[in-house]
């Protein structure tokens, strides 16, 4: 039985260890940082060799006739999680948006201070990134900027209920409305780019809302609390058309 319980034990820690390198470390500073990100794991090679990285710094943008984002979220259920990089609320059915005909489903959204994207060279307090998905797995992210102003009552139920431990998830009592959290004017930046995080994979669809959205002092202090800078640093354009909706 000694043995038995031995054998147990080696295979859990052997294990852990298996995890661990499946699922190397990152962060925002230091040997983990954005700049070391591609020496982490052979997956993450994007982090240094994609040509089209996010976040970016939006300048000189071409005036577009872009096709208007219908926005159909739905108000329900969602669960807060702290996942040691950032928050994250994933909604049970969050609804959808759709551009030029092709739907992305919502599948989650998650936070970074300051804002990961640059306006001519202005970042903002913070940014939500609404992550989406299309029947054929494309990604495409709305990125929502906030700024520190008058408390924002659509996202007191959030920034109420941040969980403050790494790994903890709690339900958002009441739910969540995403429609209600995005700014009244829909104008936007569009662009082709990357995941801001590891592995940084290429192939995702943009959309940078032109308008902020105001939060509290108070609500941005207690996000800044749990994560003072989760930001990726702006990225190489490489030459990438931005274009601005009229």
């Amino acid at each position: 039985m000694r043995l038995q319980v031995l054998a147990a034990g080696f295979l859990a820690a052997f294990g852990a260890v298996l995890a661990a390198q499946e699922h190397p470390h990152w962060g925002y500073g230091g040997k983990a940082g954005p700049d070391h990100w591609a020496d982490l794991e052979a997956d993450y090679g994007q982090c240094r060799l994609g040509h089209e990285q996010s976040p970016i710094d939006i300048r000189s943008a071409r005036k577009a006739d872009l096709a208007p984002i219908s926005f159909a979220y739905a108000d329900g259920p969602a669960e807060i999680a702290n996942n040691g990089h950032s928050v994250q609320v994933t909604p049970s059915a969050g609804g959808a948006i759709t551009v030029g005909g092709v739907e992305y489903a919502l599948i989650q959204f998650h936070f970074h201070a300051p804002s990961e994207e640059k306006i001519e060279g202005k970042a903002h307090a913070m940014v939500a990134h609404f992550v989406h998905k299309s029947a054929d797995d494309t990604l495409a992210v709305v990125a929502v900027l906030l700024d520190a102003g008058r408390e924002n009552g659509a996202w007191r139920p959030i920034f109420d209920n941040l969980p403050g431990q790494a790994d903890e998830t709690r339900l958002i009592p009441g739910g969540v409305d995403p429609g209600r959290l995005l700014p009244e004017a829909r104008g936007y930046y569009a662009f082709m780019g990357s995941l801001t995080t590891p592995p940084c994979s290429e192939g995702v669809r943009w959309f940078v809302m032109k308008h902020p959205v105001s939060i509290s002092q108070a609500q941005l202090a207690s996000f800044r609390k749990l994560y003072p800078h989760n930001a990726r640093p702006t990225q190489p354009i490489n030459g990438r058309a931005i274009e601005e909706s009229r």
